[in-house]
């Protein structure tokens, strides 16, 4: 008996197809111009994203949930980002067709490794870790850089020390409920926030990912050793 594609989904998956709308909603504002608010919906997808997770553990996942994640990652967590980054620094581009080149092969490659984490992501799933760095962490710091706008020269190198840890065999750790909710918080402090106070909560979300990417793999290395 053939089943409605609708009757596939679970509420887990709705919440995963918030994620992608909301992705695809900041790549209309990002065109429209208006990076503030894309910035904002990528943030909120990164909410749904850690949401729909919650959700699954909660009442189960669907039929196709594992299909459709890093399909809505794919859109919210790393096409949104790239571009709001790309036309946050349009202006400089524009004034150099090297800047420009060099930039766009950055981009790339940071696109490329994304599809690769997120198409690897269930075969290499652990309970304790993450195998690479997670797409969520490059895409708060694209979100991060926007607010902050650093020297280009200085973005682009994070950008692909970023990207081959996505792809790297490194574990860091998985957060628990508590570090999730202090993340939420900040998340939410930049979106109600939105640049003012001399960019307090952009400054304490990169202090947040700077702490895990260089402190997480030290601490399952740490406990690797005890064991």
């Amino acid at each position: 008996m053939r089943k409605s594609m609708i009757k596939l989904l679970s509420v887990a998956d709705i919440v995963t197809l918030l994620n992608a709308v909301l992705g695809f909603l900041a790549l209309l504002l990002v065109f429209s111009h208006q990076l503030h608010l894309a910035a904002s919906l990528i943030l909120l997808g990164l909410l749904a994203d850690g949401l729909d997770g919650m959700v699954a553990r909660r009442l189960g996942n669907g039929q196709i949930g594992g299909y459709l994640e890093p399909i809505a990652d794919m859109i919210s967590l790393s096409v949104a980002p790239l571009v709001l980054l790309y036309m946050t620094y349009y202006d400089f581009f524009a004034s150099a067709f090297s800047t420009h080149l060099i930039a766009g092969i950055v981009l790339v490659f940071s696109l490329i490794c994304s599809v690769i984490r997120l198409s690897s992501f269930s075969l290499l799933k652990q309970e304790q870790f993450f195998v690479g760095l997670p797409t969520s962490v490059s895409a708060i710091f694209l979100v991060v850089a926007s607010y902050l706008k650093p020297d280009l020269w200085v973005t682009l190198p994070i950008i692909v020390i970023l990207s081959f840890a996505m792809i790297s065999s490194i574990r860091f750790p998985k957060p628990g409920l508590k570090v999730n909710l202090i993340t939420a918080v900040f998340i939410i402090v930049t979106l109600l926030l939105d640049g003012m106070y001399s960019n307090v909560a952009p400054l304490l979300l990169l202090a947040g990912l700077v702490v895990y990417i260089v402190i997480g793999p030290l601490f399952l290395y740490g406990k690797k050793k005890e064991g």
